[in-house]
């Protein structure tokens, strides 16, 4: 992974990972040991999910660069769907608290998605390839002597 790639992701999994840890916190004081368990397990999932979509995102934008955007809109409705079905598996759960387990999945979501966007806003793109416009040399035109 290029050490590009690497910051962007430590600038979307740090928050996240910050306000899952803040969600075991809570979901512990307000519902116990079963509450913390259910928002580690919504927190893992969202931060295994979104980064496995960043990373089939990024493999897409480097070899396939004509389907990146139709891939980006598969993925995240893949995503939402995804996690809208482990939501509804485990709604009636008895290993943890289902509310804080949903309630920390979705935030999680949001706030890699909120990272997401302002890494990606923060992050300076070439639209050129610098090195490329080193290498060519420019032909001469015009009349030979």
């Amino acid at each position: 992974m290029p050490s590009n790639d690497v910051r962007n992701l430590a600038q979307i999994a740090v928050p996240t990972a910050a306000v899952g840890v803040i969600a075991v916190a809570v979901s512990a004081a307000v519902a116990g040991g079963k509450g913390a368990l259910g928002a580690v397990v919504g927190t893992v999932l969202a931060i295994l999910f979104m980064g496995l979509g960043l990373y089939v995102l990024q493999w897409t934008a480097k070899t396939l660069p004509q389907l990146f955007q139709a891939m980006g809109l598969l993925l995240y409705v893949a995503q939402l769907l995804l996690l809208l079905i482990f939501v509804a598996v485990f709604k009636d759960t008895s290993l943890f608290n289902a509310k804080t387990f949903a309630v920390s999945l979705v935030v999680a979501t949001v706030v890699w998605m909120a990272a997401q966007a302002r890494a990606h806003m923060k992050a300076k793109i070439f639209y050129i390839d610098p090195d490329s416009a080193k290498s060519e040399k420019p032909e001469k035109t015009g009349p030979k002597p």
